[in-house]
């Protein structure tokens, strides 16, 4: 009985000793990657006239394929208002659309993406605890929980839970949260930004060309992070940029940057930034009917594998 007892608790020990490290490594894939979902539940928030919605969409969804959820009115605002509301899911990027019928409560509109997390309660104490500002406290739409929070440096940005968990696939291309930041604010904001996504800088360039910021004739500071929400670029300026530079809150990869802009033009959106090259990447800015504005690229061998 005794050397049958041993045997049972040598097996138990075996298997607790083999299981283990797993459960380590889920334990530490959750806290790396905190309270992020994954890349294409981070929308970029477009705000248009409602007369502008139909032609945005065509306009978008003819330049990078994909699809639109059926449009709907609702209040996605704490406070009475009232919006056309849909999601453009491309494999390039997703859109979350709105059409106000009536003034936008402040400080709607001035967000620039949604980024979905696992659990709002958790996002927003994690906010907090990073340094950012909750500048709307949660609030209820028809489909979940959201809420605005604040980098350091004036970055505002929407979170969001939804009760029923969405499911999206994944995106051909991940594209870039486009950030404008002050040499002043740029400490505290990555920093802040870093500890909530859980997130890390891939590149740091202190001479990254000027062109890429209108200004051929000088450098600025380029800093390219990525986390479990997505990636992020964050472009250290003195705030001396021409338009349309700063007016894009999101940069789309595209395979072929000339026939992606034939089709923007053909779709009714303007060229405001003609293809330059820059470090083994091609760019340009163009802008979709209703004044969305949007920086796209395609990516050169080298660039590519970086």
């Amino acid at each position: 009985m005794k050397s049958t007892r041993i045997f049972v608790l040598l097996a138990l020990a075996a298997a607790v000793t083999a299981t283990t490290p797993v459960v380590a490594k889920d334990a530490t894939k959750s806290r790396e990657a905190g309270v992020a979902v994954a890349p294409q539940y981070d929308t970029t928030h477009v705000y248009v006239a409602p007369e502008d919605v139909d032609k945005f969409v065509t306009s978008f969804l003819a330049t990078f394929g994909g699809k639109s959820t059926k449009q709907v009115v609702a209040t996605v605002t704490p406070t009475p208002s009232s919006t056309t509301s849909q999601l453009l899911q491309t494999p390039v990027g997703t859109v979350s659309l709105f059409g106000f019928k009536t003034p936008i409560p402040y400080p709607f509109g001035t967000e620039r993406n949604g980024y979905l997390v696992t659990d709002m309660d958790q996002a927003v104490k994690a906010a907090r605890a990073a340094g950012a500002d909750v500048i709307v406290s949660t609030f209820p739409d028809p489909i979940g929980l959201d809420a605005v929070i604040q980098w350091p440096g004036g970055v505002n940005l929407q979170i969001y839970w939804h009760t029923t968990k969405p499911d999206y696939a994944a995106f051909e291309r991940i594209p870039e949260n486009r950030v404008y930041v002050s040499p002043d604010r740029v400490g505290a904001f990555s920093r802040s930004f870093l500890a909530f996504s859980r997130g890390k800088i891939v590149a740091d360039d202190a001479k990254a060309p000027g062109v890429e910021i209108g200004r051929p004739d000088t450098t600025y500071r380029r800093m390219r992070i990525e986390s479990a929400f997505g990636k992020m670029i964050v472009m250290v300026t003195d705030g001396h940029l021409p338009y349309p530079y700063g007016r894009e809150t999101t940069g789309y990869e595209v395979a072929d940057l000339a026939a992606t802009i034939e089709k923007a033009k053909g779709a009714g959106a303007a060229v405001l930034v003609e293809p330059y090259a820059s470090e083994g990447r091609s760019t340009a800015f163009v802008m979709f009917p209703g004044g969305y504005i949007a920086e796209l690229h395609s990516l050169g061998p080298k660039s590519a594998a970086r």
